[in-house]
């Protein structure tokens, strides 16, 4: 996880409660949680996408078979 340990982490939770306070601090979690929800939605839809227009696209190089003359 980022090359951080226990204690980093504690030091960085230690700022943040002093920075924000402990009334905000759950509020900018949560709005946090949801922003990285929202990009893990956005790039799980676009790689979709990107995938489906592969797919399609590979679908339309395949040569079609020519009936003999």
């Amino acid at each position: 996880m980022l090359g951080l340990g226990p204690q980093e982490l504690f030091l960085i939770l230690l700022i943040a409660l002093l920075i924000f306070g402990p009334k905000k601090l759950p509020e900018l979690a949560r709005s946090i949680g949801k922003a990285i929800n929202s990009f893990n939605q956005t790039s799980k839809k676009i790689l979709k996408d990107v995938q489906s227009y592969a797919e399609e696209d590979t679908k339309d190089d395949k040569p079609k078979s020519q009936s003999p003359s």
